[in-house]
Formats: structure tokens, sequence, C-alpha cells
């Protein structure tokens, strides 16, 4: 499959869900906030569980829990029913302006936006080559980076 460029939330979304549903082993995450990932959503939620049931761990590393925290009450359970899956990580002050965001699963799927305030990005699916500069960049971003959101956690 070629590389799929994308310009809106729906396609992101759609594209999003595809890259999970293909994902086996690791799923790793980056997003300043989460905001439009819709982690909570049914379906998003069905997926990660199916993922996480078949012995899948999630890698998450955002700027700020809060959107999560507070809007998202599916994913916190989630989290809570898996909590030995799901690492969740906040980054350190020195990285918090970083804008982009990406999902990667297995090392060879992944999902980008090339700014996290705007729906551009690409989609690419069984091509580790197109991975590897963000899973780089992964490894680099979880080195800065503090336990974040843990089960029980509320925003209430």
């Amino acid at each position: 499959m070629e590389k799929q460029l994308f310009d809106s939330r729906t396609q992101f979304q759609s594209l999003l869900l595809d890259c999970i549903s293909q994902a086996r082993l690791t799923l790793q995450m980056f997003d300043p906030d989460y905001a439009w990932w819709q982690l909570g959503h049914s379906k998003t939620d069905a997926l990660l569980r199916h993922f996480l049931q078949h012995k899948g761990r999630i890698q998450l590393v955002a700027h700020s829990n809060a959107h999560l925290e507070r809007n998202e009450p599916r994913f916190s359970k989630l989290l809570e029913d898996y909590s030995h899956q799901i690492e969740c990580r906040l980054t350190s002050r020195s990285i918090s302006t970083l804008t982009d965001s990406f999902c990667v699963a297995d090392g060879v799927h992944i999902v980008r936006r090339f700014h996290a305030d705007h729906f551009r990005g690409e989609a690419d699916f069984n091509a580790p080559t197109s991975t590897q500069t963000s899973l780089e960049r992964y490894e680099a971003i979880w080195a800065e980076t503090q336990p974040g959101l843990k089960p029980g956690t509320t925003g209430l």
C-alpha cells in the first residue's frame, strides 16, 4: 500500500483506526494532548481492548493528560483494566514545545500529523522505512519523559 496523504479530521481519525486495527504487538503514540484522537470513543475503545486482550502493549506520551483525564472516561477505564500493558508518560519541560503527532504500530504502520493543530499529514502501512525516523524520534522523546496518567487518576 502506498503512502496516503490526508488533510481532514475525518480522514485522520479513519486512518488512525486503521493503524490501531493492524497493530499486533506495540502501539507507540505521541501527541501534545490527544484531544483529536478519540481514545475514549466506542470504536477506538473496542479496537484497543481487542489489541490488549491479545497481549499488545501501548506506550503513550503527551505534554498534558488533562484532556484524557477529563473527557475520555472509557480510556481511563481501559487504563484501569490493562494497566500492566499501558504506559502513559509526560514530556519534560525541555521538549514541551514539540508539535507533531503520530502513532506507530508494530514498527511498520504509521499515521502522522505534521503539526498537532492541523489535520494535514500522512499514513503509511507495511512500510518499516517510513516509520524509522519517527521511531528514533519516539525513543528520544521517551527518554525525556516522566510517569504520567495512572489507573484511577481523574481530572474531576
